[in-house]
């Protein structure tokens, strides 16, 4: 019975999951699904899960299979077994639900209007659908608890800035293609920014240090108090 992903090997210790090649809500959802499950009931010599848009890997304590003759081969076989007919419902995926307060225009989003432009509406249009809009955190990366999130507005995607900004506030929300996101430290970064958010994405004291987790989901909501983030 096929399992719904293809199975690659990812260095000498890890193995990939790949779903699709695409950036699709519904392949996203089934890598959290299993992503979910696999840590709900994870066995030892399974050391790390991480997923992406439409893969997920698997980091393996190849120790932990020293029995093994080839660790991987069982480890493919397990997944083989474990997984087929098994994952669940993309609505059951794991997750929580965040919401974001953030501040639209001015120096908070300084973008703002180009992305209204862009699209063809003005910029209470665009706070509107921004705000209309619940997303999915289909992955962390970039920067330490960098959310990518999926499930905005089509009319509101936009490039990415031909020339970096050198010096991205901490809490600035942006817009990057068909995404959009939040820096949680000061730096660069290439998102056309539209808003600022008061909210700690991620503190290394914290547990998890990152607010936001892979598969949780995130809406945002107009905040007309000045917000002044972590910097």
């Amino acid at each position: 019975m096929s399992t719904g992903f293809a199975i690659e090997d990812l260095g000498e210790n890890a193995l990939l999951l790949r779903f699709g090649n695409t950036l699709d809500p519904d392949l996203n959802a089934r890598v959290h699904a299993l992503a979910g499950e696999l840590g709900h009931d994870r066995p030892g010599w399974l050391l790390d899960i991480v997923p992406a848009f439409a893969t997920l890997a698997l980091c393996i304590d190849l120790e932990a299979l020293a029995g093994e003759s080839e660790p991987l081969e069982a480890v493919r076989r397990w997944l083989a077994a474990r997984a087929a007919g098994e994952i669940r419902s993309p609505k059951e995926a794991p997750g929580r639900h965040h919401v974001i307060p953030v501040r639209y225009g001015g120096s908070d989003g300084p973008d703002l209007e180009a992305v209204a432009r862009h699209a063809g509406i003005d910029t209470d249009e665009v706070i509107r659908r921004h705000t209309e809009a619940t997303y999915r955190v289909a992955m962390l990366g970039f920067a330490a608890g960098f959310p990518y999130l999926i499930g905005m507005d089509r009319q509101l995607a936009m490039p990415r800035r031909a020339t970096p900004r050198t010096d991205v506030t901490a809490g600035s929300v942006g817009i990057g293609g068909a995404q959009t996101g939040i820096y949680p430290r000061r730096g660069p970064g290439g998102w056309q920014i539209i808003g600022r958010t008061g909210v700690d994405l991620f503190d290394a004291a914290r547990d998890p240090p990152a607010l936001l987790g892979p598969g949780d989901t995130v809406s945002f909501i107009s905040d007309t108090a000045k917000t002044e983030p972590p910097r």
